[in-house]
């Protein structure tokens, strides 16, 4: 899911000290925040926007297209589905530690209403010179500068070194996709690179992959069609096998899932796999030959 700047963005707990920060550096940048909600302070105005009670309220009074939520995590479930039963294309969802049946309840209710999901447990959305969604740093030129690049994380901070990294080479990011790091998520990295590889502008994709899973295996099928090249890094290399690492997802059980596995799958596929994240210059200069 990339979000584009004509996207009416909902922000659900906006008066929060995290809503109201994001939110008001969001709107700095350029993106469309029409509303946001609160249960129990509808009625008024916050970071010059309407507010609320509900996605619903939210839908019928200023519409919009996508929702980010700054919810706590028991609290989630009920947003996400406010949002989704509201109509909404997209969610950011931003919150870790949500209970695991509450995550498959929302993602299996946006499946049904055929609304997109990025996360839970995701930094968020960038679109260079146009938006962003979360808490990344779109606004620092160093790391997010408009160009041809796309890139795809599970990590937020890996995204922001490979973003960094990318632009520190002489190229520019064409979006961001954090797809959230936990074991269940509503965007896989196979969809996210297919969303990249469909956006106007990408010449080459980055992706930024962790071992546990197999997500990335799933996504080297995809890549295999792909005439964009592809680079990719994949966190955990030195991680001992059934022993959980970082991210809730970030297991491996036997071979499955395993950093060797990950990346076999990968080369065979004929992306380009890296060491460390500092190779990735070089390596979109050898597939783009510039």
């Amino acid at each position: 899911m990339i979000i584009r700047a004509t996207d009416r963005v909902l922000v659900m707990g906006i008066t929060g000290k995290q809503g109201t920060f994001w939110t008001e550096r969001m709107q700095a940048y350029g993106t469309r925040i029409v509303a946001g909600t609160h249960p129990t302070k509808a009625g008024g105005l916050h970071c010059g926007v309407p507010v609320f009670a509900t996605a619903r309220d939210a839908m019928k009074g200023a519409g919009f297209d996508v929702a980010v939520l700054f919810i706590p995590p028991l609290m989630v479930k009920e947003a996400a589905l406010d949002a989704i039963e509201a109509g909404a294309r997209g969610l950011v969802v931003l919150t870790e530690h949500i209970p695991v049946q509450d995550v498959m309840h929302f993602v299996a209710a946006a499946k049904e209403r055929g609304a997109r999901i990025l996360g839970p447990n995701t930094a968020g959305a960038v679109t260079p010179g146009e938006c962003f969604a979360g808490f990344m740093p779109a606004f620092n030129e160093r790391v997010f500068r408009k160009g041809s690049i796309g890139v795809i994380s599970r990590s937020g901070s890996l995204g922001v070194l490979f973003c960094l990294n990318v632009v520190q080479a002489g190229y520019g990011i064409s979006a961001f996709v954090g797809i959230g790091g936990d074991p269940i998520i509503g965007t896989t990295t196979r969809e996210a690179l297919a969303d990249l590889d469909a956006f106007p502008g990408t010449e080459a994709v980055v992706m930024v992959g962790e071992i546990g899973g197999s997500m990335e295996e799933e996504a080297a099928v995809y890549a295999r069609t792909m005439v964009k090249p592809v680079v990719a890094f994949i966190a955990g290399g030195a991680a001992p096998a059934g022993r959980k690492m970082g991210h809730a997802g970030a297991i491996v059980m036997g071979n499955k899932g395993s950093h060797a596995s990950k990346c076999s799958a990968l080369e065979a596929a004929e992306v380009t796999v890296l060491d460390t994240p500092s190779d990735v210059g070089a390596a979109l200069k050898a597939r783009l030959g510039r």
